[in-house]
C-alpha cells in the first residue's frame, strides 16, 4: 500500500436536466477522522451514502464536503393569493364608505405584499431521481481525486522522511564513532580528575573514587540508546515500506528517538558528542513535523 497524506483537494462537477452541481472536497490534518458535509435545502438525504464511502476510503483527517446545485432552464410561477386579495378588497370596501378616496387599481393591489406570489414550478420526480444518481457519481468521482491527490502527497513525504531517517543513523553513526564516548576515554578523563583531587587534599579514599569513577562511566556509555535508536530507524523504514495509514505509529516512534537523543545528549561529557546529539534533536524533529501530515 501507498502512504497517504492528510491533506489534498479535489472537485467535479455535471449536470443532469435542468440540474447543474458542484462538489468540492478539502482534507487537512487531524489526530482522527471526522467528515463534514455542507448541503442545498432538500438534498440531504446524499449525506448517508458519501459519508459511508468517505468512511470507507479515508482513516484520517478532518474532510470538508460542499455541494452547490443550481437548477436552470425554469421559468417562475406568478400565482395570486386570492385569500389574501380577497381580504384586501373588503377592507378597501368597509373604508370607501368612510372616506373619499378613489378605488383600489389592480397595479397598487399587486404590490401589496403577498397578492402575488413567485413560487418555483414543480419538480419532476423522474428527473429528481436522476439528479440525484448524478449528483452521487460525482461525489465518488471527487472523493477517488481526493483519495489520489492525498497518495501523491503520500508518496513525496515518504522520500522526505527516508531522506530524515538516513540522516538519523548517520549522525548515530557519528556518535558511535566519536572518541570521547569511549568507554577508557571517560574513565581518562575522570582518572586525571581524580588525580587532581587527591593533589589537593589527602581525605579522598583513591579506591572509593575509582570505583564511583567506574560507575559513572558505566553510566555514560550511550551503548543502550545507539542500539535502540538503529531499531527505530528499521521499524520506521519498514512503516514506510508497508504504507497505508501509519502515521500514527511513526509519530509514536518519532517520540521514541527524540526520548533516545535526549538521553544521548543527558549523558554526554564531550563536545563533539554533544553537537552531534543536537544535529541528531533538529533532524529528529523535523521527522516527526513530516510524520503529522500521514495519515
Amino acid at each position: 500500500m501507498a502512504l497517504s497524506s492528510m491533506t489534498g483537494f479535489a472537485r467535479s462537477h455535471g449536470t443532469s436536466g435542468p440540474y447543474a452541481f458542484e462538489w468540492e472536497l478539502k482534507s487537512v490534518n487531524a489526530k482522527g477522522f471526522d467528515f463534514r458535509m455542507r448541503l442545498p435545502a432538500g438534498w440531504d438525504d446524499v449525506e448517508l451514502a458519501a459519508r459511508k464511502r468517505a468512511t470507507e476510503l479515508l482513516s484520517r483527517g478532518t474532510v470538508y464536503a460542499n455541494l452547490t446545485v443550481k437548477r436552470s432552464n425554469t421559468a417562475s410561477v406568478i400565482r395570486i393569493n386570492p385569500d389574501v386579495l380577497n381580504a384586501v378588497l373588503k377592507i378597501a370596501a368597509e373604508l370607501a364608505g368612510r372616506i373619499d378616496a378613489v378605488a383600489p387599481s389592480i397595479d397598487g393591489l399587486m404590490g401589496i405584499k403577498g397578492v402575488v406570489e413567485v413560487a418555483e414550478p414543480e419538480a419532476d420526480e423522474a428527473e429528481e431521481q436522476a439528479a440525484r444518481i448524478a449528483v452521487s457519481a460525482a461525489f465518488e468521482e471527487a472523493l477517488r481525486s481526493l483519495v489520489e491527490m492525498r497518495k501523491r502527497e503520500g508518496a513525496t513525504l515518504g522520500d522526505i522522511l527516508t531522506q530524515r531517517l538516513n540522516e538519523i543513523e548517520k549522525l548515530a553513526g557519528k556518535a558511535e564513532a566519536a572518541p570521547g564516548r569511549k568507554p577508557e576515554a571517560i574513565r581518562a578523563r575522570l582518572a586525571e580528575q581524580i588525580a587532581t583531587l587527591l593533589e589537593a587534599s589527602d581525605r579522598f579514599d583513591s579506591d572509593r573514587l575509582t570505583q564511583e569513577a567506574l560507575m559513572i562511566a558505566t553510566r555514560a556509555d550511550i551503548r543502550e540508546e545507539l542500539d535502540r535508536i538503529a531499531s527505530h530507524v528499521s521499524q520506521a523504514r519498514d512503516l514506510i515500506g508497508k504504507g497505508g495509514p501509519v502515521g500514527r505509529r511513526l509519530d509514536f516512534l518519532a517520540q521514541e528517538f527524540n526520548r533516545e537523543v535526549n538521553t544521548c545528549c543527558s549523558k554526554s561529557n564531550d563536545l563533539e558528542l554533544t553537537n552531534t546529539g543536537l544535529e541528531l534533536k533538529n533532524v529528529v524533529e523535523q521527522f516527526r513535523e513530516q510524520v503529522q501530515n500521514l495519515e
